[in-house]
């Protein structure tokens, strides 16, 4: 095979035996790989509890990782999610799907529950189980060094082992398989740490035509002001959209009470950049180099976390921000659902937490223990425990992220229908509704969104499976990828036949939900958006949105989607996009 390794690792932590198993070739081209082959494989088991010894943690790399490709360095993470019970994955950048094709493997399915703290250690095909109770209770960065010769870490935190619903997988010290609570996963298997390392080499068809392809997409990549434009990420990271969405009055502030922040202009990236002069770097691969890191080894933090840490608890100071962000990475918590979760906390209180009391409260969290120990079970089980549900910003009982829905209707839409909760990467469309990439929309109207979502999902199905990065596709399209797709594999597709598997993968988590029990009544926005204008009191205050307008774009969706009007799937486009035999 070539991109492929054909061959994926079981594991079963409860014996500590693994097997190879080798797919049939059909699966590859209908599932490709990363997200789309990892919910392949979660399909059987999405109806058992998140806890669970049956159900699997599956880690799989997609047939361009570890290539000469473009943005070739991802990897995915899924599970069914400990926080929304909805089908939970994540995809993640660093070097560990890189590493996992080099042992000459596409996937990892781990299963079963050990009886004792171990790791697994994973070399050129060899898999071995470590003992770990010695390093239980490290945080991340101490595992990490602990296991310093083996490769690619992904690891879990304190917060994991004391049960923080949100708690993530870090993999590399600095990249999180972040938002649906995977970490729990592993600490359900007492699983410590997954390292990885190998020697192999991913056989390309065509490596001329790879070239090529590549500088295709390098150059489309070179001319996009979003990636390598002054202000774009790769000299500011995702951060260059703090200013952007400030100036859209699209910042959620005090718990998405209001839109504006008054202190946004001292804690944008720019800020960051003069305070802290980081380096660059990114995943394994990568010439975009998003990553910031500084001298001392600590992550600027990401748009969303450098909002959420500064707008939506009200906090001006960049320290606590950088602070907050390496606390999380080290204890192993999403850093949006940890400070969703304070910010829902401040406004059921009716108190703010100064500043220097973030820290702390993160850390009793992480924990388990003290005043702020109950806040790991998220903020929608929070709300409920304290009659006040509406305080809680969720969708799934997943906590929005930093845009205020009342501000991008695609947006709005694209956070109710997502398959994994509330979710900015499903669709994305804020590239075409903020920066206008590829082509700008009515950020207002619903118009014309259902499809344009749609079609988005699709695109980051594919996107997530080949694997590539998201922000590539500010510049290239699918018609690029197929090219790439076709030079590595030699399997010859269009860029519409790539759009229809993404179809077939969404689709199918739309199935493994419904087998849940998520329907129309889970699509939805908290009630706030409705009723609320956002009461920054300035020129361009947001409207509510309205109810009707969005009900009509929900049905749409689903009417392009092909389901039936209460969001669950049917049998004729099942059968149409060859899911009836799963």
């Amino acid at each position: 095979m070539y991109g492929w390794c054909g061959k994926i690792a079981r594991i079963d932590l409860t014996s500590q035996t693994w097997e190879v198993e080798k797919p049939d070739i059909s699966i590859y081209q209908n599932f490709i790989g990363g997200r789309g082959l990892a919910g392949y494989y979660l399909s059987p088991h999405i109806h058992r509890k998140w806890h669970a010894p049956e159900m699997p943690l599956l880690i799989f790399a997609g047939p361009l990782t570890g290539t000469t490709s473009p943005t070739p360095g991802r990897s995915t993470f899924m599970s069914r999610s400990p926080l929304t019970g909805t089908i939970g994955d994540s995809s993640v950048g660093g070097c560990f799907g890189t590493e996992l094709k080099k042992t000459g493997f596409d996937g990892l399915i781990i299963t079963g529950r050990s009886r004792r703290n171990i790791g697994l250690e994973i070399t050129n095909t060899s898999v071995q189980f470590v003992p770990a109770d010695a390093i239980h209770g490290m945080t991340t960065s101490q595992v990490q060094a602990c296991c310093k010769d083996h490769g690619s870490v992904a690891a879990i935190g304190p917060a994991a082992e004391n049960g923080v619903r949100f708690s993530n997988i870090i993999i590399d010290g600095h990249y999180a398989a972040g938002r649906n609570g995977l970490g729990l996963i592993l600490a359900g298997k007492k699983l410590k740490y997954i390292a990885v390392t190998g020697t192999g080499k991913i056989r390309i068809f065509d490596p001329e035509k790879l070239k090529d392809e590549r500088e295709n997409i390098r150059r489309l990549m070179a001319a996009s002001p979003a990636i390598f434009g002054r202000f774009g990420i790769s000299a500011y990271g995702t951060g260059a959209l703090y200013d952007l969405m400030d100036a859209r009055n699209m910042m959620p502030t005090d718990n998405f009470q209001k839109t504006r922040f008054a202190h946004a202009w001292s804690m944008n990236a720019h800020a960051y950049e003069k305070q802290y002069k980081p380096g660059k770097t990114g995943c394994r691969g990568c010439h975009v180099q998003c990553k910031k890191i500084t001298d001392s080894g600590r992550s600027i933090p990401e748009f969303e976390t450098m909002s959420h840490f500064s707008a939506l608890i009200n906090n001006h100071d960049r320290e606590t921000v950088m602070e907050a962000n390496r606390i999380c990475n080290e204890m192993g918590m999403d850093t949006i659902s940890a400070a969703s979760v304070l910010a829902c906390r401040q406004e059921i209180s009716g108190k703010r937490i100064p500043s220097q009391n973030i820290v702390g409260a993160l850390l009793e969290i992480a924990h388990g223990k003290g005043e702020y120990a109950n806040l790991g079970m998220g903020s929608a089980r929070l709300a409920r425990s304290c009659g006040r549900p509406d305080a809680a910003i969720t969708v799934k009982q997943q906590d929005l992220s930093a845009y205020d829905p009342r501000g991008a209707m695609g947006m709005a839409l694209a956070f109710a229908v997502s398959t994994r909760g509330a979710c900015h990467l499903r669709a994305y469309p804020i590239s075409h509704e903020i920066l206008r990439k590829p082509v700008a929309t009515d950020r207002f109207r619903f118009t014309g969104k259902a499809r344009i979502i749609k079609i988005n999902e699709d695109v980051n199905a594919v996107a997530d499976s080949l694997t590539a990065c998201k922000f590539t596709f500010f510049a290239a399209s699918l018609e690029e990828y197929a090219a790439v797709f076709s030079a590595v594999t030699g399997h010859s597709l269009t860029g519409q036949d790539l759009l229809k598997t993404g179809e077939r993968i969404c689709y199918h988590e739309r199935m493994m939900n419904a087998k849940n029990g998520f329907s129309r009544k889970d699509d939805d926005l908290p009630p706030r958006f409705f009723g609320e204008p956002e009461t920054s009191q300035s020129a361009a205050d947001l409207k509510p949105i309205d109810r009707k307008a969005f009900q009509k774009a929900v049905s749409d969706y689903y009417t392009v989607r092909g389901l039936d009007q209460d969001g669950m799937p049917v049998a004729e486009k099942i059968k149409e996009l060859g899911l009836d035999g799963i």
